[in-house]
């Protein structure tokens, strides 16, 4: 062969290994909505300030959103978020974008792991180009993601993130219109009690089955220690998220012999929980129990949960007689979407967090994140979970106001109750409001009690 001849065969063969490397190679996560295309262009550098281009009426305000969408994380929480998210997005886009420009939500999956939700925050800012986050569901993301929110100096408004510090630490970025975990933890120990001192249940011991988690470890502390000041011993036990065999935990649960069991599990692996117990003669039809409020999520509740029946359930937000016009609106558009004939609180509350974005955006007129900032400060919006507004904030410092630094940038008004299904295969929107008496619709039903 000569020289010539192999010079061509060489250069063919060096480019057939080219190509076949280049086809092995891992390919690039394409996040939520945006496509390949976009997810480069907000990567690469740029020539000149957003500002200087010549025409940016017409290019999308990305919006980031975050779900937890696979394992070990709340899926069917996530799922519900995503939904409500889109649905923000398509009004917003339907009634002309904001501020005349086409929206663009970047939805990315945490899977609730706090490794995960720094990195997919961290993508949203400095590839995607996102000028404001909504959603979060597990509160280890949310403690987890306000660092990089704030080193980045973007607002997030967190929908269903409970932990105290999220707002606690008093950074700028963050905003919360989920309820304070210590909050929570008082109204379910009020409830125990009312159950107690009016209802006339036995209630001497209450077991704690929680996640070791940013919301499980304080959780359980807090209902400890409320409970221990309504003059009822607890004990706490404590699993993995996205635990799946419960059997040791339940053996030991059964040798407490409590009166109540309270579950600070999330996601599915509540469900696992509650008819494991259940399979053991302790669940919600022999011991009365608080179970996680995914068990809301009714279909996918009485699937993995059977012997579910009895079930208290926290819900966060009014019952839904008392929905007002931008719910009732949303849970159509919800229903005709899932089959599902009520909304979820965490789904409407990611809804509120993307509008909530919007308005400030309008108001401020302004895609820079410090004036969405200052913006969100002042708004006024009128929400699917009612008017939101986040009365603490610089101009009304914690010290000044007189309150604990949890209430920065604090929603300070979301309702909560407690429901029970009190029939085999009820639909989440018919379970009884047990408490507080103001919403009640019916007595509860107590298990167990001789």
């Amino acid at each position: 062969m000569n020289r010539s001849r192999t010079l061509t065969w060489i250069v063919v063969s060096l480019s057939i290994l080219a190509l076949m490397l280049a086809a092995c190679a891992p390919q690039a996560e394409t996040v939520g909505e945006a496509e390949p295309a976009a997810e480069e262009a907000a990567a690469a550098p740029t020539e000149a300030p957003a500002e200087e281009s010549e025409d940016m009426s017409m290019e999308p305000i990305k919006i980031g959103a975050l779900a937890p969408l696979s394992a070990p994380g709340a899926v069917v929480g996530g799922e519900a978020m995503r939904e409500a998210m889109l649905i923000a997005a398509e009004e917003l886009n339907n009634r002309g974008g904001i501020m005349g420009r086409p929206v663009e939500l970047i939805i990315v999956d945490t899977e609730g792991l706090p490794e995960r939700g720094t990195a997919v925050v961290e993508r949203l800012i400095n590839q995607d180009g996102v000028v404001g986050i909504g959603g979060g569901y597990h509160s280890s993301v949310g403690v987890a993601a306000k660092e990089v929110a704030r080193d980045n100096g973007v607002p997030i408004v967190f929908a269903e993130t409970w932990n105290d510090t999220i707002t606690s630490v008093q950074y700028d970025e963050i905003f919360r219109i989920a309820p304070l975990s210590s909050e929570v933890s008082a109204v379910d120990v009020k409830f125990i009690q009312w159950l107690r001192d009016e209802n006339g249940m036995k209630l001497e011991k209450v077991v704690i089955l929680t996640e070791n988690t940013d919301y499980g470890i304080p959780a359980a502390e807090n209902t400890t220690a409320l409970l221990d000041g309504a003059g009822i011993a607890s004990v706490t036990f404590s699993v993995d998220i996205g635990t799946q065999d419960f059997a040791g935990i339940i053996e030991r649960v059964k040798a407490e012999s409590p009166d109540m069991i309270v579950t600070l599990a999330t996601g599915e692996a509540s469900y696992n929980f509650t008819q494991q117990a259940a399979d053991a003669g302790i669940g919600p039809q022999n011991v009365p129990t608080m179970c996680n409020q995914v068990s809301l999520v009714s279909d996918a509740f009485w699937t993995n949960v059977p012997d579910g029946n009895h079930c208290f359930v926290r819900r966060i937000g009014l019952p839904q007689q008392l929905y007002n016009d931008v719910a009732q609106a949303l849970v159509a558009e919800y229903s005709a979407r899932t089959g599902k004939d009520d909304i979820e609180s965490y789904a409407m509350a990611s809804y509120d967090s993307i509008m909530l974005i919007a308005q400030a955006i309008e108001d401020s007129g302004s895609t820079d994140p410090s004036d969405i900032i200052d913006a969100l400060e002042n708004i006024n919006h009128m929400g699917a979970l009612g008017p939101i507004t986040f009365p603490i904030n610089r101009s009304n410092t914690p010290d000044q106001a007189g309150v604990d630094p949890k209430w920065w940038h604090q929603f300070p008004d979301p309702a909560i109750t407690i429901v029970q299904y009190q029939v085999e295969g009820q639909d989440a929107t018919e379970t009884t409001v047990v408490y507080p008496e103001i919403y009640q619709t019916g007595a509860p039903i107590i298990v167990g009690q001789e």
